[in-house]
């Protein structure tokens, strides 16, 4: 007989703990629907009382330890609560007490700070008078140096009240700054004027300035009875008028540029050099200002060459005679380059007053900048100025002058390509009976035109800020533009004998011009453009992620746009040329009536041989373009 096992779903209360839901569960899941499995009813209760008696001792043990923990906290808590209590009592006590204190303490309070205040006050009132007593001294110490005719110490003592006023410089006293400034004003005019009258007639007794060369200098290095003793005068004063340096620097206002003008913060020339070059800037004020004959626009070489000569002329004496005088002062100085720099000085002043009445007539400002360059040249080379001090690039930089620079540069650039191109021997190469130099066959318009561009590179190199440099630089990449699309304008015409000799002589350009400009991209000074357009485009944000990293990493230069162009030119040229060569190959072979093979070799280079090899089994064939019989060698060169 079957058994029939009859169940009742138990539904799971969700809002309550449901124990009848979980038993039936648990008796679900350990018996299940087998009657036969009734039998594990005695093992299972007795599982489930094990458990439910260690439950059991669980609680018990929970429950005795909780209460002992729960004291112990309350307690503590009661002990807090009245530390507290304690502590806001005595807090209030104390407060209490502080109050009455204070206000018992205000009356002296208020009387101690008046007196405080009082006391301040005659502290300042006698500070203020011992800072006017230490001028006073000061000033009466040089008054006596000066009767005694003690100059140096005089000198030294003004220098030391020159000091004291930078120090003052912060102070909101302004009566007593100007007292300070007036005597030192005062004392250093007196000493100014008498030591440079001595120096002075020491000079003149050297015979300076020496407007000659140096052979013909009558006095200055020659060694006549009484040498030694002016140069001895003549170091004397030179150190004397040197420690009047702080108090002229207080005291006279240096001449500057207008601000349009990006010159580079420099110290000013040394009293006693200043002194040096006083006839020689009025000499040069004379002969180039105003309307004498010698101030022509069109002659700035007058003005630039008669600098150059005097700084030639007087740099033995600087070398020999002041720099020893400056080293044994401890000075850093160099005698000859404080000299060159204020002469450049009148050099700067001079152009900045010259090129706006020449800056739109072509010819004048042309000769002007080449002038200057030619200047600038000599004077770094041959007299070792220094970059960090201005020069005329600095005036040929202001953005007026700049941009007529630019644009008359690439006027002339591009009048001369005009002129290379139309040249009879544009095409023709200058080495072409030299084997060993006519390697690359290059034209003449090429070679150049690189030239140019080169010229241009040696013009602007000088320049001081990054900035103009790229300028010029973007000049040179238009101009290489130009010069490819008019190569590919002339190419275009011969198509049509792309074998012949002038479209093989623009391909040898274009080869060239692209080789020379990958070799320029190794130059230290184009990497050095390079890294500045780097942190342009990085400020601009106009490069690709991509490109700026080939940029940094030095993967790509600064003429790579271009030389992609001319190869792209270059790979075009050839491949029209290798289709040319292989239809007259193949047109060539059709006139023979057996044909075994035909071996054709064409170099990539642009001065290359073209080799047609043919194999003729019978001299009395048919007409031939190759007289010789069997194996026939026909060179073309490309």
């Amino acid at each position: 007989m079957a058994s029939i096992a009859v169940t009742k779903k138990v539904t799971r209360d969700l809002d309550h703990c449901d124990i009848p839901y979980y038993v039936s569960e648990f008796v679900e899941r350990e018996l299940g629907s087998d009657y036969d499995s009734l039998g594990k009813l005695d093992s299972l209760i007795e599982k489930l009382s094990e458990n439910k008696k260690h439950l059991e001792e669980q609680v018990l043990t929970v429950s005795s330890e909780v209460p002992k923990r729960i004291q112990k906290a309350l307690k503590n808590a009661e002990d807090s609560k009245k530390s507290l209590s304690q502590l806001l009592e005595e807090e209030t006590v104390l407060s209490e007490s502080i109050n009455s204190h204070l206000l018992k303490a205000q009356p002296w309070m208020e009387d101690l700070d008046v007196l405080i205040g009082q006391v301040e006050e005659i502290e300042r009132h006698l500070a203020y008078l011992e800072w006017i007593s230490r001028i006073e001294e000061l000033s009466d110490s040089i008054q006596q140096y000066l009767l005694t005719n003690n100059v140096p110490e005089a000198a030294s003592t003004l220098a030391f009240m020159a000091e004291l006023d930078i120090k003052l410089q912060e102070s909101s006293c302004s009566h007593l700054l100007a007292f300070v400034r007036s005597t030192v004003k005062f004392w250093h005019k007196i000493l100014k004027d008498k030591l440079t009258s001595d120096f002075e007639e020491v000079l003149t007794q050297l015979r300076w300035p020496f407007v000659g060369p140096p052979q013909s200098q009558a006095f200055g290095l020659a060694a006549p009875a009484n040498a030694p003793e002016v140069y001895n005068s003549l170091e004397m004063l030179f150190c004397q008028l040197l420690k009047l340096q702080t108090s002229d620097e207080l005291l006279t206002k240096p001449k500057q540029l207008p601000e349009k003008y990006p010159l580079p913060p420099s110290p000013p020339i040394i009293l006693p050099i200043q002194i040096m070059l006083n006839p020689l800037q009025k000499r040069f004020k004379y002969h180039f200002t105003g309307n004498k004959q010698t101030n022509v626009l069109n002659k700035p070489e007058w003005y630039l060459t008669q600098v150059l000569m005097w700084i030639g002329n007087h740099s033995k004496f600087l070398d020999d005679k002041i720099q020893p005088i400056l080293d044994k002062a401890g000075s850093s100085l160099n005698a000859g380059l404080e000299f060159s720099r204020a002469l450049v000085m009148l050099i700067l002043e001079k152009l900045a007053a010259d090129i706006p009445c020449l800056l739109y007539d072509d010819t004048l400002f042309c000769h002007l900048v080449d002038e200057v360059l030619l200047f600038e040249r000599e004077l770094y080379s041959v007299h070792g100025y220094l970059s960090s001090f201005p020069s005329c690039m600095h005036i040929l930089s202001e953005e007026s002058c700049f941009q007529r620079w630019l644009t008359v540069e690439k006027k002339f650039a591009l009048q001369k390509m005009d002129s290379m191109l139309s040249s009879e021997a544009a095409w023709i190469s200058q080495y072409k009976d030299i084997t060993d130099v006519d390697e690359m066959k290059v034209p003449d318009c090429a070679e150049t035109f690189m030239t140019l561009l080169l010229v241009i590179t040696d013009r602007y190199k000088n320049l001081p800020t990054a900035s103009r440099k790229l300028q010029f630089l973007g000049l040179q990449k238009e101009l290489v533009d130009d010069f490819r699309i008019r190569l590919t304008q002339v190419m275009k015409e011969e198509t049509r004998a792309s074998l012949g000799f002038r479209y093989c002589a623009i391909l040898n350009a274009v080869n060239y011009i692209a080789t020379v400009l990958a070799d320029w991209a190794d130059n230290v000074f184009f990497l050095q453009l390079q890294q500045a357009e780097l942190e342009v485009v990085q400020e601009s944000d106009t490069m690709s992620q991509l490109q700026l990293g080939q940029l940094a990493s030095m993967e790509s230069s600064v003429f790579d746009d271009m030389i992609n162009l001319l190869e792209r030119l270059k790979h075009d040229m050839l491949t029209r040329q290798v289709d040319h060569v292989f239809r007259e190959v193949k047109d060539a072979a059709k006139l023979y009536k057996k044909e075994e093979v035909v071996v054709f070799t064409l170099s990539s280079r642009a001065s290359s041989d073209v080799f047609v090899k043919l194999s003729v089994p019978d001299a009395a064939d048919t007409a031939r373009p190759f007289a010789a019989t069997g194996a026939a060698t026909l060179p073309l060169t490309v």
